[in-house]
């Protein structure tokens, strides 16, 4: 080997490696909640649409003063109840679930993109089961904005 061979190998060696991809997020792309939500565009039934993991297929969340959730999360199915907690508008913490993060609702209160800064999850959520095209793109584009790898969202 020449030592201009192994110079490059030593300085390859040093180089910074990139963060880690935890979960199913890049965490080293920003990413955001919606800053002026009003809590209650969320209020009542939705069903969850698509996920992140294939642990299961798809769940149900009733969000209220005590909300009551059954969510496909990556390690599997998440049940409970509990009053969702805002520490910011859009930033809920959910009782055996953690971090809530509204990314993206549409302007019609019909499809929600929840996120958990870590990338431990990622949801689409939507008032029934049947979620247009045109939403379904509008929620993958913005999670992959959100540094979420969207190969791996499993839509049910």
């Amino acid at each position: 080997m020449t030592r201009w061979a192994l110079l490059a190998l030593t300085l390859a060696a040093c180089a910074p490696r990139p963060a880690p991809q935890v979960g199913y997020r890049d965490t080293s792309r920003q990413v955001y909640s919606i800053a002026a939500f009003d809590p209650a565009r969320i209020s009542g039934h939705w069903e969850q649409v698509a996920g992140f993991g294939d642990a299961c297929r798809g769940g149900s969340i009733d969000i209220g003063p005590v909300t009551h959730y059954a969510l496909c999360l990556p390690d599997g199915v998440k049940r409970g109840e509990g009053a969702m907690t805002a520490a910011v508008p859009g930033r809920f913490d959910l009782p055996g679930v953690g971090p809530f993060w509204v990314l993206w609702a549409d302007a019609d209160n019909r499809t929600l993109v929840i996120g958990a800064p870590s990338g431990r999850y990622g949801l689409i959520l939507n008032r029934d089961a049947h979620l247009p095209a045109d939403r379904l793109q509008a929620a993958r584009d913005l999670l992959a904005f959100s540094g979420y790898d969207v190969t791996r969202l499993v839509v049910y």
